[in-house]
């Protein structure tokens, strides 16, 4: 039947068939609102995962998905970012998303990833523009967050960042920073006693801190421990991947583990399972 077509329909049959078949296929079925627990996933590189990528990081779940880039459900597997495609790999979601979705198995986990690597925190206000990617880290989080939210409620937020503002000017001002940007995204999303969860910064021998960088480290427990809907999760015996600067695809996997037992804790305190 495709013989008879003329030339220029069946080449536009056949493109379209490139176009969208695969992003049909990427689709999957999502349950109702009310069973479909959503984290939010925002931060630097050290949030989009820089871990190298094995066929395991590529196994479906079905009770884990990711909001993709196109704006669809589909499995989360790694590389689940797509800021820097060149450089993005094994991150931490993926894991969080496996253990809680383990200890609530009625539940079907759903990950938005936004980080966005290298961005400093002054990227993360709204109108903001982040110059290396050119990106809008806020307004595209909030954007994406707010689509994902038509089909599920969000659970928390995931916080990985603060390397970019370990430096003299930027870690003085830091925790007032974030404490306003996380007061900002639950405002807007609706969400004022969603759990916000924060990582520490990598703890690597080859890259000691400096004063900056402890002061940034400072303000993120000083603020899990005013807040009682933030937890502060540590980097403790984390390795890097050889650049002294991002963490190696099994810590990012234990990173993504202990992400989910603080997560899991709060909400053991709050009674909210």
């Amino acid at each position: 039947m495709l013989h008879s077509l003329p030339r220029t329909s069946l080449f536009a049959l056949l493109l379209l068939s490139y176009v969208v078949a695969p992003s049909l296929a990427e689709e999957v079925k999502v349950p109702k609102k009310e069973n479909f627990h959503l984290f939010l996933l925002i931060g630097q590189s050290n949030m989009a995962g820089r871990g190298k990528v094995t066929p395991d990081d590529q196994i479906e779940n079905p009770k884990v998905l990711m909001f993709n880039k196109e704006g669809q459900w589909g499995p989360a597997v790694d590389p689940m970012h797509f800021d820097k495609p060149k450089m993005v790999g094994v991150g931490l979601g993926r894991t969080f998303g496996l253990e809680v979705s383990k200890a609530n198995p009625e539940v079907t986990i759903g990950l938005i990833p936004c980080a966005v690597g290298g961005s400093p925190i002054a990227s993360w206000n709204p109108g903001a523009r982040d110059k290396a990617t050119n990106t809008h880290p806020y307004d595209d989080a909030m954007k994406r967050a707010k689509a994902a939210l038509q089909a599920g409620e969000l659970k928390g937020i995931l916080w990985h960042q603060g390397e970019s503002d370990s430096g003299k000017g930027k870690s003085e001002i830091y925790q007032q920073k974030l404490t306003e940007l996380i007061a900002r995204v639950r405002k807007e999303l609706d969400a004022e006693d969603v759990p916000f969860i924060i990582g520490q910064l990598g703890q690597f021998e080859e890259n000691p801190w400096n004063d900056a960088k402890r002061q940034v480290d400072q303000a993120h427990q000083a603020i899990a421990k005013s807040d009682s809907n933030s937890a502060f999760v540590s980097s403790e015996g984390l390795t890097h991947k050889g650049d002294k600067v991002h963490f190696n695809a099994e810590s990012y996997r234990e990173f993504g583990r202990r992400y989910a037992k603080a997560y899991m804790d709060l909400q053991s305190k709050s009674g909210d399972q």
